[in-house]
């Protein structure tokens, strides 16, 4: 793990401070997301959960911040940015790129003895599926085309020539991070993991993520929801109800189902 000092403020976005919430909710963007994507999340759950969105480098207030285009450099920058804020109980979420980073950021927690008290991983097949994938190596035009299929991103910037051409190396970093990724088989987790896909996602089929369940040891739920890539942006209520569920279950562990789910 790197042992390059991290500041904590540089990487963690709070947009509505909770300081008597109980628990904290990590949210991971997606691959060029940035931490105001998760503005909504925190507004909804605020002030019973303190919700901590991610900021990653080359985007919005770190546009001139070098990009790290590695996953595990990436999560280890994270798991210690985070580790001011285990005080509290940390669920974490992530979507697409940033759920295989919150899975590589919760083993990083495991791996010190500290747990932490739940994954939702969402639009993600699971670390141990491989798909060979290229976007990153596509020309600029290439990349804008993938934006475009999976209809995550604003319109308003796909239609705007030069912002876009400004985001665009960051959103091609995040891709050749995450597709240069290669799992490496450890001890599965023991925190429960909640997987969740679009039933029409092209980037995740649903027995790819029905396999995250082999990456835990806990509790293990599976969600399909109408929708592509980003089905979440019309569940998001359903999504912040599920977590804000999940973090009160957390309180009271007995309360868990013993089995595991592949529904």
């Amino acid at each position: 793990m790197s042992a390059t000092p991290v500041d904590s403020g540089t990487w963690v976005r709070r947009f509505h401070p909770s300081p008597d919430a109980g628990a904290r909710l990590v949210c991971f963007p997606h691959a060029g997301g940035s931490a105001s994507y998760y503005f909504p999340v925190s507004a909804a759950m605020s002030p019973s959960i303190e919700v901590l969105a991610l900021q990653y480098p080359g985007r919005q207030d770190r546009r001139t911040d070098p990009l790290i285009e590695s996953l595990p450099e990436l999560a280890d920058q994270i798991f210690t940015a985070l580790r001011p804020f285990a005080d509290r109980p940390l669920t974490l979420f992530g979507h697409s790129m940033g759920a295989t980073l919150a899975f590589e950021v919760a083993t990083r927690f495991e791996q010190v003895g500290a747990p932490v008290s739940g994954l939702f991983v969402s639009g993600r097949r699971a670390p141990s599926t491989h798909r060979s994938e290229t976007v990153h190596l596509r020309s600029d035009d290439g990349i804008v085309s993938e934006l475009h299929q999976l209809n995550g991103t604003d319109s308003g910037l796909l239609g705007d020539e030069e912002l876009l051409r400004m985001v665009l190396p960051a959103i091609r970093g995040d891709y050749k991070a995450i597709e240069t990724y290669r799992y490496e088989p450890g001890p599965p987790l023991s925190c429960p993991v909640h997987a969740m896909v679009g039933d029409a996602d092209p980037k995740a089929t649903l027995d790819e993520v029905r396999a995250w369940r082999d990456h835990t040891t806990g509790p293990f739920e599976f969600e399909a929801l109408p929708g592509g890539h980003f089905y979440l942006n019309q569940y998001q209520k359903e999504i912040v109800n599920r977590i804000s569920d999940h973090i009160a279950c957390a309180a009271q562990p007995e309360s868990f189902p013993s089995t595991r789910t592949g529904r």
